[in-house]
């Protein structure tokens, strides 16, 4: 089972059906079952339970979760798989010592992976999209994987599987979360890797 975490401002908002339910579908078109919990509901006990973590995006300007840090602090003691998008690289960014800073970005950018890596094996460049308010900073110890013209666009911690990327793969690019299921949350997934369109670049 794989926990997607909503960090929209409230549970059912609108920004629900449009950061948190594409990325089910993925989840689902990749064979694996998932539950949605919002960020205040206590992610963290549904978070023992699941093979893997998806922090989702959220609208712009809709930035309430970074004032309400301590209601993530379950996730640096957890040590499931966690794969944080826009919003969610956010928060993992801050649990890690690193800083959000105001950087927007909205519409398709050219993303560069700079080091090779499970999800991203490939030098290469490819087009994304990106809607957001902030960037991060790379956090002590941190390896950044991908970067666009102005901040990175993918970092990982490099003893764990955590990854943060600030560009939006539901929208373009579900491949991303295709190998990250593949390479991390295997167990909750039905079919061989053959079977995956998602694990391909696109």
């Amino acid at each position: 089972m794989i926990l997607l975490v909503d960090l929209c401002y409230r549970d059912g908002s609108l920004g629900f059906e449009e950061f948190v339910l594409p990325i089910a579908r993925i989840v689902e078109g990749a064979g694996a079952e998932y539950r949605t919990v919002h960020y205040t509901r206590q992610p963290g006990q549904a978070a023992r339970d699941c093979d893997g973590i998806i922090l989702c995006g959220t609208p712009l300007m809709d930035n309430g979760f970074l004032g309400h840090l301590a209601l993530f602090s379950w996730i640096p003691e957890t040590r499931r798989p966690i794969l944080g998008i826009c919003a969610g690289m956010e928060v993992l960014a801050l649990l890690a010592g690193g800083r959000v800073i105001p950087c927007p970005g909205i519409g398709m950018t050219e993303v560069r992976v700079t080091a090779p890596d499970p999800i991203f094996p490939e030098n290469r460049t490819f087009e994304a999209y990106e809607l957001h308010e902030n960037a991060c900073t790379l956090p002590p110890c941190y390896h950044a994987l991908a970067e666009s013209d102005r901040y990175i666009q993918v970092f990982r911690d490099p003893d764990h599987p955590v990854y943060g990327v600030m560009f939006h793969p539901e929208v373009r690019n579900e491949w991303v979360v295709g190998r990250f299921l593949d390479a991390f949350c295997r167990s909750s997934l039905s079919g061989s890797p053959g079977d995956r369109s998602l694990l391909q670049f696109q």
